[in-house]
């Protein structure tokens, strides 16, 4: 299925730029990513989905095909498989970046492919996820963009920090991003199988009325 977003950061296109190919910047903004290396055209890492009370983790790389930093366009190509299951997901992400009003505009375009538990949701509930993914992300990385840079001193108990490693990211859960369109649909189809339950009993009295006339 193919996606298509757009979105604003309050920055240039020449400061923009650089942070969207800064991975380890990047991508704390992303839900459920886990960066494990990085080394300036392929990201080894990981992303966790909820399916309600399944959580499924996908393990993989993403490439940078083409970084034409004169168009200020990027090409991504990612892929991974289930760590425990069968499922797969590949993703081929175009972003183009385009100066205005002194900010600048990304549009992004997704040709993605599911298989696996999330892929029962469909092309609608997973464009409404990738909207609501998409403004959380602009969001987040406008506020990295315009806070000011960490200071570089090391600060009492840093290192221990340190060594501890990166914090374990949440996991996106696809029910709470699709939220209420997902709920309707549930509903929906709750109210469709109770009509269905009642039809088949009202035919069910219908044929026992029936057999107890005959008997008669």
């Amino acid at each position: 299925m193919e996606l298509q977003h757009e979105f604003t950061v309050p920055v240039p296109v020449g400061e923009a730029w650089p942070a969207l190919l800064d991975i380890e910047r990047v991508a704390p903004c992303l839900p459920g990513a886990a960066v494990a290396e990085y080394d300036g055209k392929t990201v080894t890492g990981s992303v966790k989905v909820k399916v309600g009370p399944v959580t499924v983790t996908y393990r993989g790389t993403a490439v940078f095909e083409e970084q034409d930093e004169a168009a200020h366009r990027m090409v991504l190509v990612a892929s991974g498989r289930e760590t425990r299951g069968q499922g797969t997901a590949r993703a081929t992400v175009t972003a183009e970046l385009t100066g205005r009003d002194g900010g600048t505009a990304v549009s992004v375009r997704t040709d993605l492919t599911v298989t696996g538990r999330p892929a029962q949701f469909g092309r609608g509930v997973l464009a409404e996820v990738g909207d609501r993914l998409v403004s959380q992300f602009a969001d987040c990385l406008a506020q990295r963009l315009t806070e000011p840079a960490p200071a570089t001193e090391e600060r009492p108990g840093e290192e221990a920090t340190a060594t501890a490693g990166p914090a374990e990211p949440e996991p996106l859960d696809l029910l709470h991003a699709a939220g209420l369109p997902v709920a309707k649909r549930a509903a929906a189809l709750a109210a469709a199988l109770a009509a269905l339950t009642v039809v088949v009993l009202r035919l069910r009295r219908r044929d026992r009325s029936r057999h107890g006339r005959r008997r008669r």
